[in-house]
């Protein structure tokens, strides 16, 4: 089991640090454009007691062959990562990224008895994922996720991975509906894994689960927090409570494509062309000269920029994104006021990322 202090920077990090394993998460959109966040117990084997996407590791009996340590394909998007990303989901809130095989469309014709028994099935490995799912006439919808991100583990942390981050997209409403029930839209129903690894499953627009962190009221560790700040201006912008009407079909079709433009425009910083959110890799990397001092004492900044000495090894370019740093304070539960800063306004002017 793990606890808060196995994702917690060590003050004497071991020389050779242990290699990262490979793991996917899916940030889910629902049908209003609300993003799927599982809590985590405290017993959980990483991130205990945080708010996180479904996702975890790798397993070659569910997802085929991984790539090897010291493989070019270790650190980027496979089918292996796109597997693990849609079993994990599976297991951990019971929906089922999946296409009927035969129409083409979100495989829902599973009543909830018999999708719950194969959650089971297959998370205590008694049946193969893929092999499950053909039985009962679905596929994995690999193609429908979008890549958004690579994040690998920093070397002063005891427990690493190298996570692939995807988007995934629910199929848009047809027709409107009034309100939110209890600040939430549910479609299809998201659910724990009975107390294995999570205990709450739920849907909230992006800028209410910021506000949630902000508030220190849950625990989201910078990864999270990140790429939570990218989706917060365009998706489900106009959802403030439990009585705020819900957009037509079309606004929700419009901020999706807002945000898919923000996502394809070409990016640069300081006059330099920048990588993609699609191929960006980021390590967090802890930056301690050069800073303003509005921050407060114990306030760590971590640089985005940095992909990591397995990445960076390989040589092949991978990078991660130099405009924005996050700001935190590593307490016992984890991390505590995280917010994300542009570069500039907390690194001296000669600092160089």
């Amino acid at each position: 089991m793990s606890s808060a202090a196995d994702h917690t920077p060590l003050k004497n990090p071991p020389k050779v640090p242990p290699p990262p394993k490979p793991s996917s998460s899916v940030l889910v959109i629902s049908p209003t454009n609300q993003i799927l966040l599982l809590h985590r117990v405290r017993t959980s084997s990483s991130f205990a007691s945080a708010h996180v996407f479904p996702g975890g590791a790798l397993a070659p009996e569910h997802d085929g062959e991984i790539p090897a340590p010291d493989s070019p394909l270790r650190h980027e998007d496979g089918e292996a990562y796109r597997l693990a990303a849609i079993r994990e989901t599976f297991e951990e809130s019971g929906i089922l990224l999946a296409k009927n095989k035969r129409t083409g469309r979100l495989f829902t014709e599973i009543g909830d008895a018999e999708r719950e028994e194969g959650r089971k099935a297959v998370h205590g490995g008694k049946v193969g994922f893929r092999e499950w799912l053909d039985e009962k006439g679905g596929v994995p919808a690999t193609d429908s996720l979008i890549p958004f991100t690579r994040w690998v583990t920093p070397t002063n942390v005891l427990k690493r991975f190298t996570t692939q981050m995807y988007l995934y997209f629910l199929p848009l409403p047809t027709s409107p509906t009034t309100a939110l029930e209890e600040d939430e839209i549910v479609i299809p129903t998201p659910t724990p894994d009975g107390g294995i690894e999570h205990t709450a499953a739920r849907f909230l627009p992006a800028s209410k689960w910021l506000s949630l962190a902000r508030a220190n009221r849950i625990i989201l560790f910078p990864p999270q927090f990140f790429l939570l700040s990218l989706l917060s201006p365009y998706l489900a912008t106009t959802i403030t409570s439990a009585t705020s009407p819900i957009p037509s079909p079309a606004a929700l079709a419009a901020e999706r494509s807002a945000f898919q433009a923000f996502l394809d425009q070409p990016r640069s910083y300081k006059g330099r062309e920048e990588v993609s959110w699609a191929d960006a890799c980021i390590s967090p990397l802890a930056l301690g000269k050069g800073l303003y001092g509005d921050l407060g004492t114990g306030t760590a900044v971590l640089g985005l920029h940095y992909a990591g000495p397995e990445v960076e090894a390989q040589g092949r370019g991978r990078r991660g994104i130099r405009e924005w740093v996050v700001v935190t304070r590593f307490k016992k539960e984890g991390p505590r006021d995280v917010d994300i800063r542009r570069a500039e306004e907390v690194l001296d002017k000669g600092a160089k990322l």
